[in-house]
């Protein structure tokens, strides 16, 4: 049963947070933090990681030459989360529900407040990481944040969030955290869109990896079927559709697709050229969201009684059901549902009946 226990700030703020997953943006957030003021912790993996990173005072596996600011704390999960205010959950969606389900009993303060940093669907049913955590904790202690944010940039020239949560004193609290570290932060309370938003970025770079060599059209073809099916789906799910076009949706796309390391634009790439999909984690470097997103909205927007032919013909070439050239012919002859129009300035007939009866039209 969640516990509505609102969280509760100091007038100065909270006053200690932890960031869990020592990955490549886990670490680029705790750096943030901790040079913003706030005292941090970044707890990795392992107790043999956690050494290597307070000894070495840099995450050489996943953010090479970022010194780590002598602040800023760094501890094995295995030390709990007893004290801490504010929680960033940076682990992979994979492995999220274990994590999430652990939060309780590994000394989670009854008002502290949890904030998810995946873009991704919890398997196996492809649940929302915030969605667990409102049935854990109730919404008013539950945040996400999104965002173009490229962990390398965003430590040293600066990026874009989008704090989001149903609590708007929280989404306040982080987006002031992250600005005094000098993000810029816009405040949302609409957690379900910016998710939603995150995952649409990652399928659609795996997408547009996957098309590019066919040509840049279909490449923006692919990246773009798969924005307007999971916009559809994110619109049942209760997210608003500025959510999906701003900072956290397509600002983030956008960054992703220009970035020479994005993991799930090099992951399309090399499933394009015949890497199976289990192989290319390994090829990286580093765990990629997107290959295991896809799978879960394609079944995600079956369930909602979706038409999603894109999202599935990418889930299909992802196991290896469908041929690269089948899925691109799929992008190139798809044709998106037909748009909801508007009607237009009313005509002149509405406009003089209007007057008549003493109001403006519509």
């Amino acid at each position: 049963m969640a516990d509505r226990t609102r969280p509760h700030f100091p007038r100065t703020g909270p006053r200690r947070a932890v960031v869990v997953g020592a990955g490549s943006f886990g670490t680029a957030v705790a750096v943030l933090l901790a040079k913003g003021g706030m005292r941090t912790t970044l707890q990795a993996r392992t107790v043999v990681q956690a050494d290597q990173l307070a000894t070495a005072r840099e995450n050489a596996t996943y953010l090479a030459g970022i010194t780590l600011p002598d602040e800023l704390q760094i501890e094995s999960i295995h030390a709990g989360l007893r004290g801490y205010d504010l929680v960033f959950l940076a682990v992979p969606s994979r492995g999220l529900d274990e994590v999430i389900a652990t939060l309780t009993e590994r000394g989670l303060s009854a008002r502290a407040s949890v904030i998810s940093l995946a873009k991704g669907l919890v398997p196996p049913e492809g649940r929302l990481p915030t969605a667990l955590l409102r049935e854990l904790l109730g919404p008013d202690r539950v945040g996400v944040v999104g965002g173009p944010a490229h962990a390398r940039e965003m430590v040293t020239e600066g990026a874009a969030f989008v704090a989001a949560s149903e609590n708007g004193e929280l989404a306040a609290t982080l987006a002031r955290l992250f600005t005094g570290a000098g993000i810029v932060c816009e405040q949302s309370n609409d957690p379900v869109g910016v998710e939603l938003a995150g995952a649409a970025k990652n399928a659609a770079a795996l997408a547009s990896g996957a098309t590019e060599a066919q040509g840049l059209n279909a490449a923006g073809a692919a990246a773009g079927h798969i924005f307007a099916e999971i916009w559809r789906y994110a619109e049942t799910q209760g997210g608003r559709a500025e959510s999906l076009i701003g900072l956290a949706g397509t600002g983030d796309l956008v960054a992703t697709a220009l970035a020479a390391g994005s993991r799930n634009r090099r992951a399309g790439e090399l499933l394009a050229a015949g890497v199976p999909a289990e192989e290319i984690p390994a090829r990286i470097g580093q765990a990629v969201e997107a290959l295991d997103l896809v799978p879960l909205l394609a079944r995600a927007l079956e369930r909602s009684g979706l038409e999603a032919p894109v999202t599935t013909g990418l889930a299909r070439l992802i196991s290896g059901e469908l041929p690269l050239a089948d899925w691109v012919a799929l992008v190139r002859t798809t044709v998106p549902p037909r748009a909801r129009f508007r009607s237009g300035r009313p005509g002149p007939l509405a406009r003089l009946l209007a007057r008549l009866r003493g109001s403006r039209p519509r």
